[in-house]
């Protein structure tokens, strides 16, 4: 078989499964950073400070991992992590050892009177100088991820057969970048303390949000979107903090998104099973619902299976941990209790960078029915 029916009959697999409908198999898609250096032997640092040689090493892995059938995205932009978190970011051999691996490093960065500033000048405003003077101010400037060459990932991998979901930019809500900025612990007191001030803050940061992402995925050809959501979960916060300052903010962001004509791929980190039934406000068949371990998969499926196609949910501690039987034995009781129709094997967010190479390799093993 060529690339290019390669690449064909892996997009009819995906899409079949997003649009609720029943594969030839279970599709299984990829998503991993320096689980790929690890296993192409790309030295950390490199990985970290160029999009184009993280690129290398995601498709090197994806052969590697053997026959899945695509990848979340491609090429890692190690600095683009402080768009989402507006936290600073260590990098090995710059901040860290060289065999560590990055970490976001949340801070009180945004003061409590900022708020008043953004309100003041408008968030496009306060947002450029915020980066500029407090998170990339001590940044090689070769690093940051918008001065690199240009790098378009479908035109690496459609050669090579391989299906790209997403052009690699998480939309993050207003709640989740706040929370980076401010730090988890002010955050919360703020929503408490000035609740009117911090929702007035959100409401000027939601407008224009989704637009950079929606634009160059439009524009790239990209079939999908992540729309982030970490410290915006439903176990971190009460139902009434959450309906006031989370949902109706990540709803309106997935609204744009399929109003583009793009999927959104609900990129959903720790537990979000008490709001489930929030999530039938969105259309069907319009969306991926992706957790990442912590939230209840078969709940999930009990309540949305009929609207969503769900995608996940190997845990990483399983990725990293169990032995490969146990790893199949799980992929193949998602495969059986949430598939056929509508259902995409992937792993619960990333595959750890300690994950096991058997492991992920029993995983695709278990979509092959093998």
């Amino acid at each position: 078989m060529s690339n290019e029916q390669k690449l064909q009959e892996r997009w009819t697999r995906i899409e079949k499964a997003i649009n609720l409908e029943k594969p030839d198999r279970t599709p299984v898609v990829l998503l991993y950073a320096l689980f790929a250096a690890k296993i192409t032997n790309q030295p950390f640092p490199e990985f970290c400070k160029s999009i184009k040689k993280s690129a290398e090493a995601m498709l090197k892995a994806f052969d590697v991992c053997g026959d899945a059938d695509g990848m979340d995205y491609l090429g890692f932009a190690t600095y683009g992590l402080s768009f989402l978190w507006l936290s600073k970011v260590k990098v090995p051999s710059i901040d860290l050892p060289d065999d560590v691996s990055y970490q976001v490093a949340e801070a009180e960065l945004m003061k409590k009177e900022d708020y008043d500033v953004i309100l003041d000048k408008g968030w496009p405003e306060f947002f450029g100088n915020y980066l500029n003077t407090r998170v990339f101010n001590d940044v090689n400037p070769e690093y940051l991820p918008f001065t690199q060459p240009p790098f378009d990932a479908k035109t690496a991998a459609d050669p090579l057969g391989i299906p790209i979901l997403t052009a690699g930019l998480p939309i993050p809500s207003p709640f989740d970048m706040l929370c980076g900025a401010r730090s988890m612990p002010k955050f919360v007191h703020d929503m408490y303390s000035i609740p009117d001030k911090v929702q007035a803050v959100m409401d000027l940061m939601i407008e224009g949000l989704t637009k950079p992402a929606l634009d160059i995925s439009v524009a790239g050809g990209y079939k999908s979107v992540w729309v982030g959501g970490w410290r915006a979960a439903s176990e971190m916060l009460s139902p009434a903090l959450w309906q006031r300052f989370v949902w109706p903010y990540y709803r309106r962001i997935v609204m744009e998104a399929i109003d583009a004509g793009l999927t959104p791929i609900l990129h959903l980190d720790s537990d979000w099973t008490r709001d489930l039934e929030f999530f039938k406000e969105l259309p069907a068949k319009k969306t991926i619902f992706a957790p990442d371990g912590n939230t209840d998969i078969f709940k999930a499926k009990e309540i949305l299976g009929d609207r969503f196609c769900i995608m996940g949910d190997v845990p990483p501690g399983m990725l990293s941990m169990s032995s490969p039987d146990k790893v199949h034995d799980y992929c193949t009781k998602l495969i059986r209790e949430i598939g056929p129709e509508g259902f995409i094997l992937h792993s619960g967010c990333d595959i750890p960078i300690n994950a096991k190479l058997e492991n992920v390799k029993a995983m695709i093993a278990a979509a092959h029915g093998q």
